[in-house]
């Protein structure tokens, strides 16, 4: 089964290599989407691909690379629409 989420992530999550290092995890579970900064300080993302994976790039970003501080991740789930191709940085 497949899913869209759409994630904000909110704390130390900005300055960190959060977007980079989510890529890397976002990639190797096979999720497409992408994830940017956001001028509050925190980062936004949507995610697309098998639901298992989707929900193991949420668990990542509940911790982030090691100099992230992650107080609160929130998740909408949306109806899958396959509409990327890779997952990205946005500016």
């Amino acid at each position: 089964m497949k899913t869209r989420a759409h994630v904000f992530v909110q704390g130390k999550v900005q300055g960190v290599y959060f977007r980079q290092n989510a890529t890397v995890v976002a990639k190797r579970n096979g999720i497409t989407g992408w994830i940017r900064n956001m001028s509050d300080g925190r980062v936004e993302a949507i995610l697309e691909g098998r639901e298992v994976d989707v929900s193991s790039v949420i668990e990542w970003f509940h911790t982030g690379p090691p100099k992230a501080i992650v107080k609160e991740v929130v998740v909408k789930y949306e109806k899958y629409v396959d509409e990327f191709t890779d997952f990205k940085i946005e500016s």
